[in-house]
This record gives structure tokens, C-alpha cells and sequence, in this order.
């Protein structure tokens, strides 16, 4: 009798980098690939290999060896050489929605050009796997996934094998990996050997299996390939007459798995448990650094260049598929799991700085040029600059808006089309070299300097267009001027007091709930790795109101600036923190925080000075209310959770791989609520959280924002909160001690009711699409020849309400003369119905997949029809 049928899959996991570089990986992919490439063109039973699901290993082949495309599509098109669906093989808890979609996109449309992908969502050692994957799967026609990390019998199943739905009723097959991708490693032929490593390893394959298909990967990290792998299976066959070896594809175990489909469970959920394997929780605030940097390229590429573009677009300019692609690409090379999560050498963590900073840079400059050709086709008015706010989201929205003005001139004044006067607030002013503005004026003599103004107005500006305002030199403007008050910060939804240790004591008019002792920054130690944090077995908490603090509050034109600055003396590392030997360490703390008039938003930036090795930094909001839940948003929808998990009691005694602290992470907001009302904080960055007491072994009502941490090796044994062997290899990583300045921004956001009635993920998206302003002079740095100028001066593209679906994204279709728009249902429960509104006439409204390929064409155009619970819909409209 067959006990179970032994699938053995040739494959590789291919780490671009890790503790080893980009190149060093390189020169082994391009000995292993003729390898593999010559077993499979010459012989027939040696059938399948898979490319570890990525692209990206061929881009960095094909650099390298163009002349061997051919072989390469060759092999794919015979279905030999498997390859797809992802372009990096991508971390799902770090990495935004869109991000995830793109990966996939730009993945499949590469494989297209060799072959046939792989279509199942392949992911075998990705850290956690977000709640949101099954509908980015079936967005993309994929019903099935295979993965490693992050289940437990805690979710509902102790089978290998079940269908895992999203919130929306999106489902897959899922095939988990219980023991890894590298079991079938360097399988030896003899006989002793293969029992020492498969006796232990069938039961535990055979037993969770709905099916007693079970999977042998032959591979490994940058392994060759095994040339005796037939002689081995010989042998296995001899060993194990009751079992079946094949060589296989992944796809044929699905087979099997498609003809138990009834007999699977059903669970929902995010895999993020320790149990069993690691899933490293806390490694969102490693190299805190890249992390920021890589947040802000993420917001700036999908909400504002893309949406800015689509104007551009529906303007008559070009849509620059290819810079968007390049800058994509670059960032996605760092969205592999060791990469993003930064658990890599230092020099690895340097190029993976360098690659978002060479994409912020594409797009920052890509978002510049358009701004300038919308701007430099706009009629001018003679003697006049002009000033235009650019609104990338799809309602209309009045703000303060800080932005900056150049001009030769001591004063100026600011009025729209119809003359009218409009009010602003100069805030500094400085003199620049005429030689920044434009070299040929002083290469003609013309040295007479700008003067550069920081400005503030509170201005209106349309759904997903601008408008413009002109800029009169050497004409009385209608300036406002700073006004006295009080000692506190107050607009209409907020009293701020700034307490004298450097706290906050907010009042929320509309909910009359407090919040004390807001903005007290926690340091502790830590005594992980980069994988890890995890506190020292002394542990020794300084808080900042320990220290003394520095306080001063502006109120200026349409915003009140409160400024708190101290020091706060921390140990240098983690010995002086143990022994309590001393405080020669320090952290300077500069905080600024920004209330604007009609803000809901309390804008916090706080910049670190970190002169201090081994330890966490935290900054903490407590609420007037204990929470058992929090939620946060994750990939285009919401995620509840609790604020503690009972696990936390037991998990040493049973034996987990790591401690399932309640330590989660968040996309752009978090937020805890009661029956009145909440607080959300809202990040640009900053991706980790906890819900913690405000005293020991009480409930829960502290948020926990981390702002850094400070380790010194890449893998560590033996931590206080994951035992046993290091993760990684032990090397130093001097550069993950995060040292020197940090700027982390976020914002503080009281609402009443609760998050969905309060918009709470549009308004956080909100908070990381700020107004975008362009002030046009009559001089550029590189010239530009201006074709007709009949752009109009105010514009608005397309407009929907606050409440309900999302946006997502608007950027033009890949390969149509068409806008894909997408949104999503944020809401965990209940549908919705929800549409929008273009100011151009619509010719087509289609129903497309997160591939762009149309599903259905829909009859009432403008109109999303029903979401479910955190579905996301795409589609693509002609003009």
C-alpha cells in the first residue's frame, strides 16, 4: 500500500544579497545557470527546474549573458525552465498593496516574453504572509499559493493543506511548506544518510497531509544543481518501497490538492505566528533608516507621480511607462525579505540605500517635470509668476499649506484670476545665489540675488487637479501676522497643553477626552540582532521625562508650532545598561509639533540624534481607555488584532521558535477606540507598533510607536525572546546601530465614533499625499521649448466623496490609451457601494484584473458597484 506520494522539484532560492553582495551572487548565478541550463536541454527525464519564482535572477543573468536569452526562452516555452510569477521574490507585512501588485505585474509581463509563468503564489521563505495575499492572488488569475512561514494550528487547520480566504471571500489553495523550502538539499546516496534525515522528516510531512502528496524541494540558497539526483531517488526507492518518488512541478501537486478541494478547512487571517518557525515580528524597525526612505519612495511613487502623470496625461503629455518601470524595479530588487527587512551585511544595507535613493531621486525629479510642463503651458499673464497647488486625491480639499516662493523682490503679493487678494504668512526668508536659479543669467553679468520666502496659505484645492494663484512682485501683498496667545496650541477640534517635561496634554473638543502625557519617549535596551529585538535579561527603562526639557511654542499665521528639545542620557551599550555602570550615551531629541487651523491632524516631526549602541527607542501615546483590540491598516483594507496575546504564558513551556509578542505592523495608520470615540496615529515610515500599559500588569492603553533600534550583528543566539541558534550568521553590523540623526514624522488623529465613520484610512492616506505647489518664474536651471500655452489654470480630473472606497491608485494602463483606476472597500465588515466622477466624457468603463486584462465591460460607467469587505476593484476608463 502507497503511504504517500514523494514529490522531488528541482529549484533554487536565489537571496540576491544577504550577508554576501548583489554581485558576489551574481558570479554564481551565471556558473550555476549553464548548468542547469545544459542538464535540461540534454536530458529528457530530467524534466523541471524552478527559478525561485523571481525575474529578477534573469535581469541580473541576462546583464551579464544577453546572447543566452534564446536558450533561456527555449527552456521556458518547453515548460522545463520554470520561471514567474514575481519580479523579487517579495516580503508581504513590510511592503504596501500596490507594491505587492506591481511586483507581480512587472514579474508576469517579464516572463511573458520568455514563456508561460508559474502561476501560483510562491513565496517559500517570505517573513509572514499578509491576510490580503488570496485577493491579490485571484487579482491576477492565481488560485493557489505555496509558503513556509507563519502557520500554526492557531489559525484554525493542522493540515498542510487548505483554502485561505481574504476578508472579501477571495480564496486559494494553500500548500504549506511545514519543514521548508531546502529539506531535498544535497540528498546523499547512501543509505544511512537518506534514513538520518528522512526518518524524522516523512511523519511530520505525511501526518498534516490532506492529500499524502508531500513535497521534496531539491534545492537550496545558491545551490547547484544536484547532477546524481536520479541515482539518489534510485535509492530512496529501495529505502521506501511504500512510498512513490516523482520528479515533479509544483503545479502537479496542486492537482492533488484540487481533488481534495472539499475535504480542505477554511481559514482567514494573517500568518504571523512563531510557533513553529520563526516569522521574526519585530524586524520592522531594523535599519529604521532604510525603512523610512523606502515608505517615502513607496508614497511617492503611487500617490502623487502616478496620479500627477494620469493629469499630465489626460492633458496631452506623455505617460512615462519606462522612468515609472526603472524606478519600480529598483525599488522592488530591495523587497526581498533579507533585503527589506534589513538582516543583511552593511554593505549589502549600503546598496540597498543607494537603490532607494537613486529611485526617490527618479521620482522626485519625474514629479518636478511634470508639475513644470502643466505649469509652463498654462496661459501667462504678463509681469506675473505664478503658484500652483497640485491635489492628488480625489476630493476636494481646503488646508495650511507650507510651501516656498522665489522671487527678486522685497515684497510680493498673491491673487487668483479674479484679482482678489490672497492671504499669507511669511515664515522666514533667506537670499539665494542667482547662479542656483540659472547659471546663464550670471553668465551674462546679471548677479542681483532671489529671495527666497517660506510662506504659509490656507487654500481650496480640486479633486485630483490644481489651481493657481499669481505672484505680483514688488507689490504690497496681503500679509498676515503672528498673533499672541496663551501658552497652548488650539484649533477647532483641539486644546494642547505643552507640559514643562516635555509631554502633551491633548483635549479633544469633540469626543471631551483626554490624552496625558503624550510624546514620552521610552528607550530600553535591546540584545537582539537584526532579525529580533529583545531586551536585555537586566532590563533598565529611561523615560524623557526623566530629563529636563527645553519648551517653546510660535503661533503663527494659520498654524501653531510648539518646539521641545532635550537630551536624554541612555548607556552607551548594552554592558553599562546591565551592569547599571553608567549613562555615557545620549540621545537628543529635537520635536516639532504643528497644529493647523481646521486640522484634525496633529503633525509631529521628531528628529533623534542617536550617539548610543543596543537599544529601542519608542515613543508613547496613552489613551483614557483600555483597548483588547487595535487596528491597523495592511494591503488595501483594515486588520483588527489583539493587544495581548495569552500565548505570551505559555509559549517557552511549549516550546515556540520565538515569543508571539503583540508587536505588529501598521501600512500608514493604527488605532485604538472606545464607545465615544479614538486616537489614530498616522506614519510616513514608521511601520511598528504595540499596545502596551501604561503600568506594569495593568490593561492596555499605551500605543508604542518604535522609532529605532540599535543592534551590532546580523544574527545573535540564545535572545531572551527567541532561544536556540541564531537567525542568520553571526557577523558584526556596526551600521544597524542606527547612529546619528533620524527624522521620523507622524501625526496624531482624535476622531469621534469610530474609524470607519471617521474616514480614518482616506484621511491617512491624506497624510502621506500632501498638497504638491509649483511657483513658475521666469527662469529654469535646463530649458525647456513650451508649445502652446492653453492648459487651464484651475482643473479637476475626476472627483469622488471622502466616505466609502479608497483610491488606491490612478495611473494609465500599460498597454491602452486608458486610466486604471483602483479602490478598495477599507472596512473589515458590511459592502459598499460607491462610484466616481470624471470631467471628461467616458467612451469605455471596463472591469479589469490587477494585470489589466478586462474581465467585464460595465453598463453604468462611473460607478465601482458593490465591495465587499476589504475588496479591491480595478478599472480602466477611456475618454
Amino acid at each position: 500500500m502507497t503511504t504517500s506520494r514523494v514529490h522531488i522539484t528541482p529549484h533554487m532560492h536565489w537571496d540576491r544579497e544577504w550577508y554576501f553582495t548583489t554581485e558576489e551572487s551574481r558570479i554564481l548565478l551565471v556558473n550555476n545557470m549553464e548548468e542547469i541550463m545544459q542538464r535540461l536541454e540534454s536530458d529528457p527525464d530530467y524534466k523541471y527546474y524552478v527559478l525561485d519564482g523571481q525575474t529578477a535572477v534573469l535581469e541580473d543573468y541576462f546583464a551579464i549573458k544577453p546572447e543566452n536569452k534564446k536558450r533561456v526562452k527555449a527552456l521556458a516555452e518547453a515548460g522545463k525552465l520554470i520561471v514567474g510569477p514575481w519580479y523579487s521574490q517579495t516580503d508581504t507585512m513590510q511592503v504596501s498593496g500596490e507594491s505587492i501588485v506591481r511586483n507581480m505585474m512587472y514579474g508576469l509581463r517579464d516572463c511573458l516574453e520568455l514563456g508561460e509563468p508559474m502561476k501560483i503564489g510562491y513565496l517559500p521563505d517570505s517573513f509572514s504572509m499578509s491576510s490580503q495575499l488570496p485577493m491579490i492572488y485571484n487579482g491576477f488569475g492565481i488560485d493557489t499559493t505555496m509558503f513556509w512561514r507563519g502557520c500554526s494550528e492557531r489559525h484554525g487547520t493542522d493540515k498542510t493543506e487548505f483554502v485561505w480566504q481574504s476578508n472579501d471571500g477571495s480564496e486559494v489553495m494553500a500548500q504549506v511548506l511545514p519543514l521548508g523550502y531546502a529539506i531535498g538539499k544535497y540528498l546523499p546516496q547512501d543509505e544511512a544518510g537518506l534514513r538520518a534525515r528522512l526518518d524524522k522528516y516523512f511523519p511530520v510531512l505525511e501526518k498534516p497531509s490532506v492529500t499524502k502528496d508531500i513535497l521534496l524541494p531539491n534545492g537550496h540558497d545558491q545551490m547547484p544543481i544536484q547532477k546524481d539526483i536520479f541515482e539518489v531517488m534510485d535509492k530512496l526507492r529501495d529505502i521506501y518501497p511504500e512510498r512513490e518518488f516523482t520528479m515533479s512541478r509544483f503545479e502537479e501537486v496542486f492537482d492533488r490538492v484540487r481533488e481534495e478541494r472539499d475535504n480542505l478547512d477554511t481559514i482567514k487571517g494573517e500568518f504571523n505566528d512563531g510557533k513553529y518557525m520563526r516569522v521574526h515580528r519585530t524586524i520592522s524597525s531594523t535599519r529604521m533608516d532604510i525603512k523610512l526612505i523606502h515608505a517615502e519612495v513607496e508614497n511617492k511613487i503611487v500617490n502623487i507621480l502616478e496620479p500627477l502623470a494620469s493629469i499630465a496625461w489626460s492633458l496631452g503629455f506623455e505617460y512615462h511607462h519606462g522612468l515609472i518601470e526603472k524606478m519600480w524595479k529598483e525599488s522592488m530588487k530591495n523587497h526581498a525579505h533579507d533585503s527589506i527587512g534589513c538582516c543583511c551585511s552593511d554593505k549589502v544595507h549600503a546598496e540597498i540605500l543607494n537603490r532607494y535613493i537613486l529611485a526617490d531621486d527618479m521620482a522626485t525629479n519625474l514629479i518636478n517635470f511634470y508639475k513644470r510642463k502643466i505649469v509652463d503651458h498654462m496661459p501667462a499673464r504678463e509681469g506675473c509668476d505664478k503658484l500652483v497647488f497640485f491635489n492628488l486625491t480625489p476630493y476636494e480639499r481646503e488646508e495650511v499649506i507650507n510651501t516656498t516662493i522665489t522671487i527678486r523682490a522685497e515684497q510680493f503679493n498673491l491673487f487668483d484670476d479674479n484679482g482678489n487678494a490672497v492671504e499669507y504668512f511669511i515664515q522666514d526668508q533667506r537670499i539665494i545665489d542667482p547662479g542656483k536659479i540659472d547659471r546663464q543669467i550670471v553668465h551674462y553679468g546679471n548677479y542681483d540675488p532671489f529671495i527666497e520666502y517660506d510662506i504659509q496659505i490656507k487654500r481650496s484645492v480640486p479633486a485630483m487637479g490644481f489651481t493657481t494663484l499669481h505672484v505680483q512682485g514688488n507689490e504690497k501683498g496681503a500679509v498676515k501676522v503672528a498673533y499672541q496667545k496663551e501658552y497652548l496650541l488650539e484649533n477647532e477640534f483641539y486644546r494642547i497643553n505643552v507640559n514643562d517635561n516635555g509631554t502633551l496634554t491633548v483635549f479633544d473638543k469633540d469626543t471631551e477626552m483626554t490624552f496625558d502625557q503624550v510624546l514620552r519617549v521610552e528607550d530600553g535596551s535591546d540584545d537582539g540582532d537584526e532579525y529580533d529585538y529583545s531586551p536585555s535579561r537586566q532590563e533598565w527603562l529611561l523615560y524623557s521625562d526623566e530629563f529636563k526639557a527645553q519648551t517653546e511654542i510660535k503661533h503663527e499665521g494659520f498654524q501653531s508650532v510648539a518646539h521641545i528639545s532635550l537630551r536624554m542620557n541612555v548607556p552607551a551599550n548594552l554592558q553599562e545598561r546591565e551592569d547599571r555602570s553608567g549613562q555615557n550615551g545620549f540621545v537628543d531629541v529635537d520635536c516639532q509639533v504643528v497644529l493647523k487651523h481646521g486640522s484634525r491632524r496633529i503633525e509631529v516631526r521628531m528628529e533623534l540624534d542617536n550617539q548610543a549602541d543596543d537599544h529601542r527607542l519608542r515613543v508613547l501615546v496613552p489613551t483614557p481607555f483600555v483597548s483588547e483590540n487595535v487596528v491597523a491598516d495592511n494591503q488595501f483594507g483594515l486588520i483588527t488584532r489583539p493587544t495581548n496575546d495569552p500565548a505570551m504564558a505559555v509559549w517557552e513551556e511549549e516550546k515556540w521558535k520565538e515569543a508571539p509578542v503583540p508587536v505588529y505592523q501598521l501600512m500608514n495608520f493604527a488605532a485604538v477606540e472606545n464607545q465615544t470615540g479614538g486616537m489614530a496615529i498616522m506614519t510616513n515610515g514608521l511601520r511598528e507598533f504595540e499596545v502596551i500599559s501604561s503600568k506594569q500588569n495593568e490593561e492596555r492603553d499605551t500605543f508604542a510607536l518604535t522609532l529605532l533600534r540599535g543592534v551590532g550583528v546580523l544574527g545573535k543566539e540564545n535572545l531572551l525572546l527567541r532561544p536556540g541558534r541564531p537567525s542568520g550568521i553571526k557577523i558584526p553590523t556596526p551600521d544597524s546601530q542606527t547612529r546619528g540623526k533620524i527624522v521620523c514624522e507622524f501625526a496624531l488623529f482624535g476622531f469621534a465614533g469610530n474609524h470607519i465613520d471617521a474616514n480614518i484610512m482616506a484621511e491617512a492616506r491624506d497624510n502621506v499625499t500632501p498638497i504638491q505647489c509649483y511657483n513658475k518664474i521666469p527662469y529654469n536651471a535646463m530649458k525647456l521649448n513650451v508649445g502652446e500655452q492653453d492648459k487651464p489654470l484651475t482643473y479637476s480630473l475626476l472627483k469622488k466623496q471622502q466616505k466609502g472606497a479608497v483610491l488606491s491608485v490612478l495611473k494609465k494602463a500599460e498597454d491602452d490609451d486608458a486610466l486604471i483606476v483602483r479602490v478598495y472597500n477599507p472596512a473589515e465588515q458590511g459592502d459598499i457601494e460607491d462610484g466616481i466622477e470624471f470631467a471628461e466624457t467616458i467612451t469605455a468603463w471596463e472591469k479589469v484584473t490587477m494585470d489589466e486584462r478586462t474581465l467585464e465591460t460595465v453598463e453604468s460607467s462611473q460607478s465601482f458597484g458593490t465591495l465587499k469587505p476589504c475588496q479591491a476593484k480595478s478599472f480602466q476608463i477611456k475618454f
